[in-house]
C-alpha cells in the first residue's frame, strides 16, 4: 500500500491561490489610497471617480461564471496566463491614463478581465476539487491573500510617495510578471488528476457519489444550479454583504479618514488593519465547518454592522480607537464570510460544474457593486457627508444574513437528495 505523503499537495495550491490573491487582487483592493491623489490631480465629483471602481466590480462579476465555465471546460492553465499579460498590461496603462473614459476602459474593464482569468473564479473551484475533508479550512486559508491585498494598500501609499501614483502603477504591473506568474505556472494546478492525485479525503467523496447515485440524485449542471431559488438566494446575499455592504465603505474609507483630518499614511494604516483582520477572518473559515454555515455568516454579518456603527461615530481625530474598531470588526465579517458563502455552495451545488456556479456568486458581488462605490461618492456628493452611505450599509449586511439563512445550507443534504 502506497504511503501518503507527509504533506498533501493540494496545500501547495492553497498557498499559491494566497499569494495570487494578494498580489493581482491587490491592484483592485488599493483602489481607495488612488483615489485621493486621482480626485486632486483631475478634480472630477466623487461620484464619477468612484465609478471606476464600480464599473470594475460589475465586470468582474459578470465574468465570474463565464470564467468559471472556461476553467471547467477549457486550459485553465492557459487561461491564467491569459489574465496576467491583460491584467499586467491595463495596470501598466493607468499610468498613462488622461481622461475618465480611459479609467474606465483600463482599470473598470481590462483589469477585471485579466482579475478574473487569474482569480478568485479559477482559484475557488480549484480548491473545492483538491479538498473534499476541510474545504471551508482551504477556501478560507487560499481568501487569506484577498485580506493582504489591502494591505497592500501600505507599500503602495509608500511607493505613491516616493514615485507619484502613476509610476506605482507601472511597479505593481511588474511584480505581477515578475513574482507571482513564474510562482503560479509552477505550483497551481486545478485538478488533482493533474498531478495524478486524488482529493483531500476522497473516500468520501466517493461514498456520497454512491450514495446519491443510490437515492436516485444526479451531478448539478450549471443550467439545473440556475433553475434553484436557493441558488439565487446565495447570489442576493452576496450582492448585499460584499457589492453594496463592502464595497461601498471600502472605496471611501481612505478619504472619508482624510476629511475627518487623519493623514493619508494613517487612513492607508486602517485600511491594512481591515485587511490584516480580513485575513484572520479567512484562517477561521473552519468555523463554518464546526458551527455550520449559517451562524457563521450570522457572526459575521454582526461583526460587520458593529464596525458601521463605529464609523457613524467618527468626526474628528480625538477617538482613533472607533477607526481601529471599524477596520476590525468589519475586517473579520468579510473575512469569515468570504469562504463560508462559497462552501455554502459548494455543499449544495458541487460537482464537475462548480466553476460556474461558484462564479455566479462573483455576479451577485458584482450586480452589488456596481451600486456601492457610486453610491457612496453620490450621496457625499449631494449631501456632503457620508452618514446616509453608512447607515444603508447596516441594512444591507442584515439583509444579506437573512437571505443567506433562507438559502439553507444546512438542509444540503436533503436539497441534493431531491434534486
Amino acid at each position: 500500500m502506497a504511503r501518503r505523503p507527509l504533506f498533501f499537495y493540494g496545500w501547495y495550491v492553497v498557498i499559491t491561490g494566497a499569494i495570487t490573491m494578494a498580489l493581482a487582487y491587490g491592484i483592485r483592493h488599493t483602489f481607495s489610497v488612488f483615489f485621493p491623489p486621482i480626485l486632486d490631480e483631475f478634480g472630477w465629483s466623487r461620484g464619477s471617480t468612484a465609478f471606476i471602481y464600480s464599473l470594475n466590480l460589475v465586470v468582474y462579476g459578470i465574468l465570474g461564471p463565464l470564467t468559471g465555465s472556461l476553467a471547467d471546460r477549457w486550459k485553465p492553465r492557459t487561461l491564467s496566463l491569459i489574465g496576467f499579460v491583460v491584467l499586467s498590461f491595463a495596470t501598466a496603462g493607468c499610468a498613462l491614463a488622461q481622461e475618465l473614459w480611459h479609467f474606465y476602459v483600463l482599470y473598470g474593464l481590462l483589469v477585471p478581465l485579466g482579475t478574473s482569468f487569474v482569480g478568485w473564479p479559477i482559484i475557488a473551484p480549484a480548491l473545492t476539487n483538491w479538498f473534499v475533508k476541510r474545504r471551508g479550512m482551504a477556501l478560507g486559508l487560499g481568501q487569506m491573500g484577498g485580506g493582504m491585498g489591502f494591505v497592500y494598500g501600505i507599500f503602495v501609499t509608500f511607493v505613491i510617495s516616493q514615485i507619484g501614483w502613476r509610476y506605482t502603477y507601472v511597479v505593481l504591473a511588474g511584480i505581477l510578471l515578475v513574482v507571482l506568474l513564474p510562482l503560479q505556472r509552477l505550483f497551481f494546478h486545478y485538478r488533482p488528476e493533474d498531478k495524478g492525485m486524488k482529493a483531500y479525503g476522497a473516500e468520501e467523496l466517493l461514498l456520497m457519489s454512491r450514495t446519491m447515485e443510490t437515492a436516485g440524485a444526479h451531478d448539478w449542471t450549471f443550467r439545473q444550479a440556475v433553475k434553484t431559488p436557493r441558488l439565487w438566494l446565495l447570489v442576493i446575499s452576496q450582492s448585499f454583504y460584499w457589492g453594496l455592504g463592502c464595497y461601498l465603505v471600502l472605496a471611501h474609507q481612505v478619504r472619508f479618514a482624510e476629511d475627518v483630518g487623519y493623514t493619508s499614511t494613517f487612513a492607508a494604516s486602517i485600511l491594512a488593519l481591515f485587511g490584516v483582520c480580513m485575513t484572520a477572518g479567512q484562517f477561521l473559515g473552519f468555523l463554518s465547518d464546526r458551527i455550520g454555515r449559517e451562524m457563521t455568516v450570522s457572526l459575521a454579518s454582526m461583526s460587520a454592522i458593529i464596525a458601521i456603527i463605529a464609523l457613524l461615530l467618527v468626526k474628528d481625530t480625538s477617538q482613533p480607537w472607533l477607526l481601529y474598531l471599524y477596520a476590525v470588526g468589519l475586517g473579520l465579517g468579510a473575512g469569515v464570510y468570504s469562504p463560508t458563502i462559497v462552501a455554502g455552495a459548494a455543499d449544495i451545488f458541487h460537482g464537475k460544474h462548480f466553476g460556474a456556479i461558484a462564479g455566479l456568486l462573483l455576479t451577485g458581488m458584482g450586480m452589488g457593486g456596481i451600486i456601492g462605490p457610486w453610491l457612496g461618492g453620490y450621496i457625499y456628493d449631494v449631501t456632503g457627508s457620508y452618514s446616509l452611505a453608512f447607515f444603508l450599509c447596516i441594512g444591507f449586511f442584515f439583509l444579506s444574513c437573512i437571505v443567506f439563512w433562507l438559502a439553507a445550507p444546512r438542509h444540503a443534504h436533503k436539497i441534493i437528495l431531491k434534486a
